[in-house]
């Protein structure tokens, strides 16, 4: 890591898993934040880790026994300021069958001088209850749906100064 090495974090019970972002589309960071044991973490992700997350998530979901829609959390607004941790690079979940819990692990990316001095990422773990894990789902398809229109050509996105599309050519 860096001469400032960044935090590890778990937090077994948390009030709030959410994900969102900052800025407009085309130009939006993502993040997870998980608040919870007197703290709040913030990590920043792609868009496409936000999505695939959720659609691996939503896949547990379906295998496990039906949650009670009216404890769904709905309130899932990111805390300010958003100043993420570190960034995410890799994501393992396991589900907890004792404790009835989603345990998301989140380690973060090291560049590649990093990654040579043989430095530890740090990790995040965040032990999530299954309506925790359908508002986060339901939220990030959203955030991720509400990105720039694709092209009915390449599926690429449009942006608002024009798109080359390599289709036309």
């Amino acid at each position: 890591m860096t001469a400032e090495s960044n935090a590890s974090f778990e937090i077994d019970t948390p009030l709030v898993f959410t994900a969102g972002t900052v800025g407009e589309p085309g130009h939006r960071v993502f993040y997870v934040q998980a608040q919870g044991d007197g703290q709040v973490v913030t990590l920043k992700l792609e868009k496409q880790q936000v999505g695939a997350l959720a659609e691996y998530l939503s896949g547990l979901l379906a295998d496990l026994p039906t949650i009670n829609e009216a404890h769904v959390p709905t309130l899932l607004d990111l805390v300010g300021p958003v100043v993420p941790e570190w960034t995410v690079g890799t994501l393992a979940v396991a589900w907890d069958e004792l404790n009835d819990r989603m345990v998301l692990v989140a380690e973060e990316l090291l560049t590649e001088e990093e990654v040579e001095a043989a430095a530890a990422p740090a990790t995040a773990r965040f032990r999530v209850t299954r309506e925790q894990v359908a508002g986060f789902v339901e939220r990030a398809r959203v955030l991720v749906a509400g990105g720039r229109p694709p092209c009915p050509l390449c599926g690429g996105p449009l942006d608002p100064e024009g798109h080359a599309c390599p289709r036309l050519n």
